[in-house]
């Protein structure tokens, strides 16, 4: 059913619920426990939801059970800060390489003294900081406004999963303390990594993830309220680095296998970027090795299989095919 019209079944309907069956039954992977709140999460729960750009909703499974956004919103951050003060100079304090290391891995690039790129932790604070910069004590309210225009709707934060990474977070301020030394950040360290366990625990739903990422598809521009949320440039970066970074120590095999921009969060969530076309957003608790929901990578592996979604889709039917679906 269409979850915006209640509409008859669509294609894209029964592709994701061919999608959502194959894959319930999963119970590989464990639910992240190092931020002792997201043990709590049902590890049960399974979403999939794809959102066009004209404005479509589509999903099975429990598409519209909220969960901790994590680093999915390590992305939105790193678009924000594009626009906000320039490509070259977050350059100049986070690079855009892969780094084929853990997501809170303590390590930088020896060449440059800096983070490998955004989509790590030690990326991802340093682009806390430039925002903090910018605005301040204000900085969390901009990043929830930005996040909850690109949704669609008001998002808030989960004050527990905030207070649980607050306490144990230690390792984000050891990062934050080593960034500070090596003059990637600037000023006081503990008010940027607070803003970074904040933004981590903003509370979204596998339709929000979609949406999210139709509004990046759909050039910056919500495609269901029509309001420009991201510029131009900034997403076109923010896609190409989501493409050979957003995905952990996985990304290089998912940029094989699935070829999609797409950033993944220790809640469960992932949201993928089709360009002009779709955004996708699925949820799953229980996660492999590399962080990565398990669930969410099957799914995302067979609709890009079965839409033709790959970037490098060979034969080259996957835009026409998903722009047919569309009408």
């Amino acid at each position: 059913m269409d979850q915006e019209s209640g509409e008859p079944l669509h294609e894209i309907d029964r592709v994701i619920a061919s999608t959502y069956a194959r894959h319930r039954d999963n119970r590989q992977g464990a639910v992240a426990d190092y931020i002792p709140e997201l043990a709590r999460a049902d590890a049960d729960r399974f979403g999939i939801a794809i959102a066009t750009v004209d404005g479509k909703l589509y999903g099975a499974g429990d598409v519209e059970h909220p969960f901790t956004i994590q680093s999915v919103s390590k992305a939105f951050c790193f678009c924000i800060a594009l626009e906000l003060v320039g490509r070259d100079r977050v350059i100049e304090r986070v690079g855009v390489e892969p780094s084929g290391d853990a997501f809170n891995a303590i390590v930088f690039d020896p060449a440059t003294n800096r983070p490998f790129n955004p989509m790590v932790n030690a990326g991802a604070i340093t682009v806390a900081g430039i925002l903090y910069e910018v605005a301040g004590d204000g900085a969390f309210d901009l990043i929830l406004d930005r996040l909850s225009d690109a949704a669609g709707r008001r998002l808030a934060m989960d004050e527990a999963v905030y207070a649980s990474e607050a306490e144990t977070g230690h390792r984000n301020r050891a990062i934050g303390h080593l960034l500070r030394n090596a003059g990637a950040l600037t000023g006081a360290v503990d008010p940027v990594v607070d803003l970074y366990f904040r933004q981590c625990s903003i509370l979204v739903t596998a339709s929000d993830l979609a949406r999210m990422g139709a509004t990046v598809a759909h050039i910056g521009e919500n495609p269901s309220t029509g309001k420009q949320v991201f510029d131009l440039m900034a997403v076109r970066n923010t896609l190409a680095v989501m493409f050979t970074c957003g995905m952990y120590d996985y990304s290089g095999n998912w940029a094989y296998d699935v070829g999609v921009p797409a950033k993944s969060g220790v809640g469960g969530g992932i949201v993928g970027v089709v360009n002009r076309q779709l955004g996708i957003g699925t949820f799953s608790p229980r996660l492999d090795g590399k962080g990565n929901s398990v669930r969410g990578l099957a799914a995302f592996a067979d609709l890009a299989e079965e839409l033709g979604l790959h970037a490098f889709e060979c034969s080259n039917v996957g835009s026409s095919y998903v722009r047919s679906l569309m009408r």
